[in-house]
């Protein structure tokens, strides 16, 4: 199946709208953007950078993306997005790139843990417009840089 322009703009939003919901800590409607049944599956950085955790569900989905909150601050950059039709309509595979930056620390040893990661979704468009019912998170790489100042949420 392809996708429409109007499909692949959605799809975009909705990735947007995941990356904005984790920045601006609204976890439960980042957990809304899921199917009912969906899975996330994440690492658990730095001991292993390929997905070993799977969560199930939106209550599950949401406890698991809160886990950004222990950081000071977050800036998810999607860098890249490639779309396809999945094997029938109302399916479609998304291949996202993202530089996900976490800041904590206090004022005289403030950090940047950077991950270069890339998301592999499927979604499903029902009733309520497009939702992501798989999401594998992968990371790529990981570096730790000093920061001079950060602005507090």
């Amino acid at each position: 199946m392809s996708l429409t322009t109007l499909d692949r703009l959605a799809l975009t939003d909705l990735v947007h709208r995941y990356a904005a919901g984790l920045d601006d800590r609204r976890f439960d409607a980042v957990a809304e953007l899921f199917t009912d049944t969906a899975e996330l599956a994440v690492p658990d950085p730095p001991a292993t950078l390929e997905p070993v955790h799977r969560h199930h569900g939106h209550r599950a989905i949401a406890a698991a993306v809160a886990a950004v909150a222990a950081m000071a601050r977050t800036e998810h950059a999607i860098v890249g997005e490639v779309y396809d039709g999945g094997p029938h309509p109302g399916v479609a595979r998304g291949r996202i790139a993202c530089v996900a930056h976490h800041w904590n620390g206090e004022a005289d040893r403030l950090t940047d843990v950077v991950w270069h990661l890339r998301y592999d979704d499927e979604y499903q468009r029902g009733d309520g417009g497009w939702r992501i019912a798989r999401r594998i998170l992968t990371i790529n790489a990981i570096e730790t840089r000093p920061v001079r100042r950060l602005r507090r949420s």
